[in-house]
């Protein structure tokens, strides 16, 4: 409880949490490119407060998203995406309040039952994964990356190759193993490898820069925003089943490495309404089309952080950025965590936690004002992003070449869009890349280069099992819908 009573441990979380509101709001902007903007400058922090800043942001974005979905129809993040099919039909018919107090309230139920299944779920996983050895924690990786393959994204083949290229990024600078300078290129900087911070700014900010450049002149067409209601006892006796439902969705899909808010918001719409008395009013304004995708996407916060944080494998893409802030705090998820700092894990619970209660009532208070930043003209708001990317990127290292690979990879992400690449592959396979190599080369050498013995330990040979089903769902999939 040591967190409550820190006068400034509470402040960052307020931050993080109206920011993460704020950004939330604004289409364009997600809380993964917002984590990895917000990087850099907490790194003189203390980790408790870093990473639960960062946190209460993570959990705040994701909510911030359904305002603008019910009002604009333009979600501020993709994971709002299903909550503007129903949303913003209710807000043409004049109950906009109605669904912003559904959106909030539904945000606030999913997010609070994530953080338990949290405090429950990773410890256990953790103790579960303390006995794993070199081999398991390389199949446990691969297993990771072959969830790749049902990553949202155009295609399952384009999604391996964004987190080949990650892996392959993940290689530059010198071989613990052989001592070997790898894809230096002459350059001394680059022999620690490249680092997370420039590539995750370029990847999700410089790229959107870039992208949200095309659409410039784009005008939305805004309804009247009024003051948010509260679920009347009616609306809590249509949706209490579906927000269970969507609970468990979200907070299971979350677990799964590579998913996240996206799929857990379409899943959860669809079994609302699969499951709903009128699936006919779906896409005209059920207030049930709120409640599931809503639920859902902000259950998938705490879920996708049990891997994260019990296992090292990033549950989503904010979750990647989140990992690769633990590392860069001098501290490596897994279950060795729980063990030695189990104190700092507690802070991340409740920092969730109290998120969640801080953004149901901003959401309550302020979401008719929040509405209105997307009034700022985005000939001010991208060029101050710019400039916030290029002082993260160099602030770290104080690096002149961390500004041209955060340059270099914006472009390889804004291209790499344009032709159907997700970034998220790509910056899971570079987080992936150093656990998985060291991982392969020390389990070579402990089977003397025999790699059959692999197959030799039980939880390896389940791993393999599951990595084989990740790389074929999307395939498998397809054939049960043709067939269906």
């Amino acid at each position: 409880m040591a967190i409550l009573t820190d006068p400034f441990s509470l402040f960052v979380i307020f931050a993080g949490t109206l920011g993460g509101v704020m950004i939330g709001a604004l289409p364009g902007l997600s809380s993964t490119m917002a984590v990895a903007l917000l990087l850099p400058f907490t790194v003189s922090m203390d980790v408790i407060p870093a990473i639960a800043m960062l946190s209460a942001l993570y959990c705040a974005g994701t909510y911030g998203g359904a305002i603008t979905a019910i009002l604009i129809n333009s979600p501020g993040t993709p994971a709002a995406c299903a909550t503007s099919f129903d949303g913003y039909p209710m807000a043409e018919q004049g109950q906009a309040g109605r669904a912003l107090g559904m959106a909030v309230w539904s945000s606030f139920v999913g997010g609070t039952f994530s953080v338990f299944a949290l405090l429950l779920a990773a410890p256990a996983l953790a103790r579960l994964a303390y006995n794993f050895g070199a081999p398991e924690y390389f199949a446990l990786a691969l297993f990771g990356m072959s969830m790749l393959a049902a990553i949202s994204g155009e295609s399952a083949v384009k999604n391996l190759i964004g987190g080949a290229f990650g892996l392959l990024i993940a290689t530059v600078g010198v071989d613990f193993t052989t001592g070997v300078e790898r894809f230096t290129f002459g350059f001394p900087e680059l022999l620690d490898g490249i680092d997370f911070i420039p590539v995750m700014i370029g990847i999700f900010g410089i790229s959107e820069l870039l992208t949200q450049a095309n659409v410039l002149d784009r005008v939305y067409r805004r309804l009247a925003a009024e003051a948010v209601k509260l679920p009347s006892l009616e609306d809590f006796r249509k949706v209490w089943k579906t927000m269970i439902r969507s609970s468990f969705i979200g907070t299971f899909i979350g677990v799964l490495p590579a998913e996240g808010g996206t799929v857990a918001s379409m899943i959860g719409y669809n079994e609302a309404k699969r499951w709903s008395k009128e699936p006919e009013k779906f896409g005209h304004g059920a207030i049930e089309g709120v409640a599931g995708p809503e639920t859902a996407n902000n259950a998938a916060t705490g879920g996708a952080m049990v891997p994260t944080l019990a296992l090292g494998i990033p549950g989503s893409a904010t979750t990647a950025v989140i990992m690769g802030a633990l590392m860069v705090h001098g501290l490596r998820p897994g279950p060795h965590l729980f063990i030695e700092q189990p104190h700092f894990l507690y802070a991340i619970f409740t920092a969730m936690m109290v998120a969640n209660f801080l953004f149901l009532g901003i959401g309550i208070v302020g979401a008719k004002l929040f509405a209105r930043i997307t009034l700022i003209p985005n000939t001010f708001l991208w060029p101050a992003v710019f400039v916030l990317a290029m002082v993260g990127a160099y602030s770290l290292e104080q690096n002149v070449v961390d500004i041209y690979v955060m340059l270099a990879f914006g472009l390889i992400g804004y291209v790499g869009r344009r032709h159907g690449f997700s970034p998220a592959p790509i910056i899971m396979g570079l987080v992936l890349g150093e656990l998985m190599e060291n991982t392969l080369k020390q389990s070579l050498i402990i089977f003397d280069h025999n790699w059959l013995r692999f197959f030799e330990r039980p939880i390896v040979d389940v791993f393999f099992v599951l990595t084989i089903i990740g790389l074929f769902s999307p395939l498998l999939f397809k054939m049960f819908q043709s067939r269906k």
